[in-house]
């Protein structure tokens, strides 16, 4: 192991920017000065030696003038100094000195002090010199029956380090500990005795625990943290143990600690699969859910019980405790709130769908008396999402659902209200009895719809559905209301015309007389309190929309309108009735043409929208059965077959999600701990030891698919040539937020180099968290450097510096090798990720930086370059497949994706290649990126410029 390497026990905040002092000033002030002088000086002289500096000259001068003080700041200090300074020659002996420290722990420990004997216990767990420890063992074995339960503790750790190191030295410590056990009170002290017997006298351990199992409640949270690992340990090496600790797991489901429940529950479920078991262990989930208030151990324990819905067996167990997962929702925060919904969605039945929709829908209409909190209009969305999956999986309780959701179109959160929109049409579509409902509903909520998306959307459904010859009438009454009076713009001139001036309005009343707190009279001027007679009259919901410019509503009405008459004259016999319905739909659409040309509305009609209502008239006029045909029957097969291709892609990924590889084949090799690598994926079978993993960043993703992902040949990049005097090579592992550099380096000549250095600085969102310490290498010796880079959000970031170092005997200046630079790519933080379309189009117009890209590859099929790109960029195609097939010479496809930082990329690829070209022609066309921030866009555009550069010939 290489100096950079040794061990560190105490990490320590070092100045960079500091001055070292020199040994002689450093040896004056030890000697001579005061407390506070020889405090500050001990402190330089550990920066100092953790710098890298040996500092020979002050060991004795440390001895003699620091180590007799009494002082409690300079005996901590001392610690950290006796545990980093060097204790042994070049040859590996004993320093002589250290024979006057070893005197000097003997005292600490025998100190009448407590924190002096506990602190020395805690520094002897960090000496690795059993010449050291030898003559200290007695003290240490007296510490067991010290009256202060800090020392004690203590020294269960000291003994229980010494005995794994050095066994020789205390052969008899499991005893010990057993009897120390056995007539201990403190918590903390059992603890931490009983700990040291399960790693080293585990059947020690064993014994204890019977002896008290019944008690096992009555013992504090970390103990019984303890006792719940052992119990794991034993009885995942020894299934035939299971009966015999089980009652006990199943008591400490009711400990007061929500964190010895939460072990327990994980326990309970990996060694025992019957019913009662996951029942129970599911329900402590529940109730911790509940209970606790962090929002982070909320998700969790959320994701622990989504873990133990994936298990095929535990399904079914449960669905019955649905309801106690909505218990859930009380939680304010959105996140939680969404997993809860999604898995009470997944393990909703038609024995339980009924209760949960009675839930659901109280839930909405708590909504509607919250409008403060902020995430309210996203939960509102949330719960109409779930209850459309509910009737559409569930058809028989769309019927209750939709009356309680279609109150949500005259909603002002126009996000809810789009979203019934959709589950209105779809639930019209599929189910021919709820259509007369859904019409009697939408034609109630009609007029005070708020949102004009929803008013074109309420408009098609109404003309598209609308059968019979009441309806055709109640909905042209509707729209007649929602237009009011018509032509609009001759009324409109009329009441501009018409209104009274301003001098008019005001209507004098007498002043009243009002009486202060003081007792005196004041009169009120009228001028302050009159209303004007006639206020602006309050416009119709459809006429409003046409005035503020918006036509496309109007263009939506025609088409209704067309769609009505249609129908309208194939259902009635009296050619009057026909003539004066189809000249009123005229009438309307003539007069929103007029509208848009007059002048009046804010923003003029578009020739799109003229070109649709004037179609529409032409259609009306001409009565062609081609026409009819098409406005009557194709706009119903186009929705029907959109709605079939969504349900048989939920088909599909709920087939995948039902398909459960958990099976074991019979030639499965045999997974053992040791051989394995430590980010293996079949090591996380031991709960212990994934949480383990995961504590020292070892979990890593995609391995199960890559198998060159654990290999570091794939990422090692060289920093300096091979004819180089020194030669470099780095290791890039990249852990979410953390960057390490594992830099190998070589010395190529025969001569030494001393205060080998390597210098690093960074370019972008990056930050160097510390200072590799010099080395000093042998005569063609190597060694490896580890350095720390943080990283804040998702850029490309660019890692350059040198390597500097002294030869022994030159005269010269530091010698200096450049390093080539290392480019840090952003798809190591880029995620494929999902959304919907309103989400899309809601990011992309509120996003700032948008990055367009020119393609220029020699790929010439256009599926073929989407696929490269979504592969070169770690996006996922929002853009449905069944779109995507087919050759037309250009394609339009929207992707998305999300990185750990929690920022959005946005990007939409426009393509193209002419119909009847040489397949020779490359792809054309350009790649729009949207961020929220600069970096990203920018790093995006790279990427897949660089992408591109890698497949043009």
């Amino acid at each position: 192991m290489t100096a950079a390497e040794n061990i560190c026990y105490t990490l320590i905040n070092i100045p960079s920017e500091a001055e070292p002092p020199s040994e002689i000033t450093l040896k004056n002030d030890l000697e001579k000065g005061d407390i506070k002088t020889k405090t500050e000086a001990l402190k330089k002289v550990i920066v100092m030696i953790l710098s890298g500096e040996r500092l020979p000259g002050l060991l004795m001068t440390i001895i003699r003038f620091v180590l007799p003080l009494q002082d409690h700041t300079i005996k901590k200090l001392l610690l950290i100094f006796w545990e980093i300074v060097p204790k042994t020659t070049q040859d590996g002996k004993l320093l002589q000195e250290m024979i006057l420290v070893c005197d000097a722990y003997r005292k600490d420990l025998q100190h009448p002090n407590e924190f002096i004997r506990g602190s020395t216990l805690r520094f002897l767990c960090k000496l690795k010199e059993s010449e050291l420890l030898e003559p200290l063992m007695p003290a240490i074995r007296t510490c067991l029956e010290h009256r202060h339960s800090y020392v004690r503790r203590n020294a269960v750790l000291a003994i229980y380090t010494i005995f794994r190191n050095f066994e020789h030295l205390i052969p008899d410590a499991p005893e010990l500990i057993h009897d120390f056990l056995v007539n201990e009170k403190d918590a903390s002290c059992k603890r931490n005795a009983f700990m040291m017997l399960i790693h080293a006298d585990q059947d020690r351990a064993l014994d204890y625990l019977s002896t008290c199992i019944d008690q096992v409640h009555t013992f504090g949270d970390i103990l019984q943290l303890v006792i719940v690992e052992l119990i794991y340990k034993v009885c995942r090496a020894s299934p035939s143990e299971r009966a015999r600790f089980i009652r006990c797991i199943y008591n400490l489901l009711q400990s007061s600690s929500p964190a010895v429940r939460y072990e327990a529950a994980g326990t309970l479920v990996t060694l025992s699969s019957a019913p009662t078991a996951i029942k129970a262990a599911a329900q402590c989930y529940i109730e911790l859910i509940i209970k606790e208030s962090d929002n982070n151990v909320k998700l969790i324990v959320l994701d622990r019980l989504i873990d133990l819905k994936e298990h095929p067996n535990h399904e079914k167990i449960l669905q019955e405790l649905v309801m106690d997962i909505l218990r859930v929702l009380s939680t304010p925060d959105l996140e939680v709130r969404r997993k809860t919904l999604q898995l009470a969605l997944d393990l909703v039945s038609t024995r339980n769908v009924e209760e949960l929709v009675v839930v659901l829908k109280k839930e909405v209409i708590k909504t509607n008396n919250v409008t403060d909190h902020e995430d309210t209009d996203k939960y509102r969305q949330l719960l109409v999402r779930t209850l459309h999956s509910c009737s559409v999986r569930f058809p028989d309780i769309a019927a209750s659902i939709i009356p309680v959701l279609m109150e949500f179109l005259s909603d002002s959160n126009e996000a809810a209200a789009a979203d019934v929109l959709v589950f209105v049409r779809e639930a019209i579509q599929r189910f021919d009895h709820l259509r007369p409902l859904v019409i009697e509903t939408l034609l109630e909520v009609f007029h005070s719809i708020k949102g004009v998306k929803i008013q074109r959307g309420a408009l098609w459904i109404l003309g598209e559905y609308c059968s019979s010859q009441e309806d055709i009438q109640s909905v042209m009454t509707e729209i007649r209301r929602s237009l009011g009076e018509i032509p609009i713009v001759e009324t409109e001139l009329k009441k501009a015309a018409g209104e009274l001036k301003p001098e008019e309005e005001i209507m004098l009343t007498p002043a009243p007389k009002l009486v202060t707190e003081m007792g005196t009279y004041v009169t009120q001027s009228a001028l302050s309190s009159t209303h004007l007679v006639k206020k602006e009259e309050e416009r119709p919901p459809l006429r409003a929309f046409l005035l503020d410019g918006d036509f496309f509503v109007g263009a939506s009405l025609a088409t209704t309108l067309t769609k009505l008459a249609l129908r309208y004259i194939t259902l009635v016999d009296s050619d009057h009735k026909k003539n004066v319905f189809l000249a009123e739909a005229m009438l309307i659409m003539s007069s929103v043409l007029h509208l848009g040309r007059s002048g009046l509305p804010k923003k003029a009609i578009s020739e799109d929208d003229v070109d649709r209502i004037s179609v529409c008239l032409k259609v009306l006029s001409e009565l062609l059965p081609f026409l009819t045909d098409i406005f009557n029957t194709e706009c119903r097969h186009s929705l029907s077959q959109m709605l079939t291709a969504r349900q048989e892609e939920e088909k599909r990924s709920q087939k995948k999600n039902l398909e459960k590889h958990v099976s074991v084949q019979a030639d499965d090799p045999v997974s053992f701990d040791q051989l394995l690598a430590r980010s293996d994926n079949t090591s996380k079978e031991d709960l212990f030891q994934q949480s383990l993993l995961a504590a020292v960043g070892c979990v890593q993703k995609n391995e199960a698919t890559d198998p060159l992902a654990s290999s570091k040949l794939n990422k090692v990049t060289q920093l300096t040539g091979f004819s180089d005097p020194v030669y470099a090579e780095a290791y890039i592992h990249v852990n979410q937020y953390d960057i390490v550099l594992d830099v190998l380096i070589v010395n190529q000549t025969a001569d030494t180099l001393q205060n080998c250095t390597l210098e690093l600085a960074t370019l972008g969102d990056l930050k160097l968290v510390e200072k590799p310490s010099p080395l000093t290498l042998a005569p063609y010796d190597f060694a490896n450097i580890k350095a720390n880079v943080k990283v804040a959000s998702t850029e490309n970031g660019i890692i350059f510096g040198n390597i500097v170092y002294d030869v022994t005997g030159a005269a010269s200046d530091r010698n200096c090798v450049v390093l080539n630079d290392i480019h840090i790519d952003i798809m190591d933080y880029i995620q494929p990720a999902s959304c919907s379309d309103a989400e899309f189009r809601q990011m992309w117009a509120e996003f700032e930086w948008e990055n367009k890209v020119t393609v220029n590859t020699n790929i010439s099929d256009l599926m073929e370059y989407l696929k490269h790109v979504l592969k070169s960029t770690n996006m996922k195609s929002l853009t449905p497949e069944k779109a995507l097939v087919g050759d037309c010479g250009f394609m339009a496809a929207n992707l998305y994706a999300r990185s750990i930082f929690g920022e959005d990329a946005l990007a939409n690829v426009s393509i193209e290649k002419p119909v009847g070209q040489s397949p020779d022609v490359s792809v054309s066309g350009h790649i729009r990126i949207r961020a929220k921030s600069q970096g990203m866009a920018l790093s995006m555009g790279d990427k897949i410029n660089m992408s591109q550069k890698k497949v043009a010939a």
